[in-house]
């Protein structure tokens, strides 16, 4: 049995949570015996009382009192991903440093576990390692059927940074999608507050979101303010639009609701389109039959941040996954023909 010790957190363990701090400093101390001397207050940082939850912060004094010895049992083993996966996740690094890495997530790859999910890109993330002790951590999520441009940190450092940057709007995000029709005007922006709306089964699986009117946001509970900037940068006569879309807030199932409610939803989302209604060439439907795919045509197409530590901006682009890559095939549509950005003014583009 140790003494009681002072510890001072280091600057790269800061901002993580309490518990976690103490798992990486004694990994022998279960969670459950963490939590009891937190409620007892044996575990105290900077003199004060503290829960599991609470962050520490560098430079701070974390007492301990007295644990036990290490004991001889080994410790948990890492998760295990097949070789397949492994190869998979690999093959779609698009960026990679010493602090990031930045992948083409495949659709229908969801980015977290959840309900039913067990085959994941947090848990796939083992064999991303690349000689680092821990795996990257997600700092933004794309919906499971969305592909395209997802960065994660391969650092604790990295990790706050880029939350930071995400929470003060310091990237940018252009998507590509394939809607129904042709939005009026060509070029616009959509505020439509959202507020979620509670879906079937007990746990609200198939839940969706809601439009709301800006002006009738903040009578309604749990609405939030959302706001999606749009370009068309082709179509084939009226029947469909290849457009970009720049989530200028990061609200949950934005574009695809904010195009559904615009009149033009986007092809293959069942949940916002309508998985029963054809396109008839009139804009509404989001199935166009024939050779074009059903799954949802929703791509994150480029990513602009600033880099944790260089300090550099860096713009990171995803090819198109294979069902869109037809699609733009069989419709006619040409990337060499449209700007990487529509939105900035010396692109001309209008």
């Amino acid at each position: 049995m140790s003494g009681v010790q002072m510890l001072t957190v280091a600057a790269g363990d800061a901002d993580q949570r309490l518990d976690r701090w103490f798992r990486r400093q004694f990994p022998h101390v279960p969670q459950g015996r963490i939590e009891k001397m937190c409620r007892k207050g044996e575990i105290r940082v900077d003199g004060g009382r503290v829960k599991p939850a609470t962050r520490v912060e560098e430079g701070q004094q974390v007492r301990i009192p007295p644990l036990p010895e290490p004991g001889m049992a080994p410790k948990p083993a890492r998760p295990q991903v097949s070789e397949a996966d492994a190869k998979m996740i690999q093959g779609v690094v698009l960026y990679r440093d010493d602090h990031i890495i930045a992948l083409n997530k495949p659709p229908g790859l969801p980015s977290q576990g959840g309900s039913k999910q067990t085959r994941h890109v947090d848990g796939l993330a083992e064999a991303l390692t690349f000689g680092l002790d821990e795996k990257p951590r997600l700092v933004h999520r794309l919906d499971k059927d969305t592909s395209g441009v997802l960065l994660m940190a391969r650092t604790r450092a990295a990790a706050k940074a880029l939350t930071d940057a995400f929470r003060s709007r310091d990237t940018r995000k252009i998507y590509w999608a394939v809607v129904a029709g042709v939005p009026q005007p060509r070029m616009g922006t959509v505020k439509w507050g959202l507020v979620k709306a509670p879906g079937h089964g007990g746990k609200g699986e198939g839940e969706k979101m809601i439009c709301v009117h800006p002006g009738a946001v903040d009578a309604t509970p749990g609405a939030k303010r959302a706001v999606t900037d749009y370009a068309v940068l082709q179509n084939l006569g009226q029947r469909v639009a290849w457009v970009a879309l720049v989530p200028v807030t990061g609200r949950t199932h934005q574009l695809r609701a904010h195009m559904a409610e615009m009149g033009h939803p986007i092809v293959g989302d069942g949940k916002y389109g309508g998985s029963g209604q054809e396109n008839l060439g009139d804009g509404w439907g989001a199935m166009l039959g024939g050779e074009i795919s059903k799954k949802l045509h929703l791509h994150a197409r480029s990513l602009s941040l600033t880099h944790p530590v260089t300090g550099k901006r860096l713009t990171i682009t995803a090819p198109l996954p294979d069902h869109m890559g037809r699609t733009w095939q069989t419709l006619g549509f040409r990337e060499d023909d449209v700007p990487e950005d529509p939105f900035e003014e010396e692109s001309g583009w209008s």
